[in-house]
């Protein structure tokens, strides 16, 4: 696995890829982690996601290299189909996935996305509209979400 950290306007971030594609991107906050590589697919998701804190990306064509479980894989394949700039719930998640009542297992798998920002777990809020889990944190959930023009910056609290 090939590693490299870029600087966003949300901080670092470390991204990962194997030869079929990105496999992580996660904010960070270790050190010493490689700011440069020879890795395309590395170059290639550094560049897309140059652009989209620029507002010139709103999809990603980078390749991804996913692994989890089959629900999982499921759950990250609807979280691919999000349009930039909209927002869904956990309950219509769950429903799209066939089942409503696996609300908490469509909320799991989505905490357990390994690819920040591409895999836009991002986007999917509470279903009273409030922003719920994070893994890199709300105030970057927020931050997000306004960057993408789904909310404004008034409309919703994070506590």
């Amino acid at each position: 696995m090939d590693q490299l950290v870029i600087d966003t306007p949300l901080g670092p971030m470390m991204l990962e890829a194997d030869e079929a594609g990105i496999t992580r991107a996660e904010f960070t906050w270790m050190e010493n982690l490689p700011t440069t590589t020879t890795n395309p697919i590395l170059n290639q998701c550094a560049q897309e996601l140059q652009e989209y804190f620029s507002e010139k990306r709103m999809f990603f064509t980078v390749p991804l290299s996913l692994s989890g479980t089959d629900f999982q894989m499921k759950v990250w394949e609807k979280l691919q189909e999000i349009p930039y700039g909209e927002t869904t719930t956990y309950l219509k998640m769950a429903r799209a996935l066939g089942d409503e009542k696996s609300i908490r297992a469509a909320a799991s798998a989505n905490g357990k996305n390994p690819i920040a920002i591409i895999v836009p777990c991002h986007r999917v809020i509470g279903t009273n509209g409030d922003l719920v889990g994070y893994a890199g944190g709300l105030d970057k959930k927020k931050w997000l979400l306004e960057h993408e023009g789904a909310i404004n910056k008034n409309q919703l609290q994070l506590f």
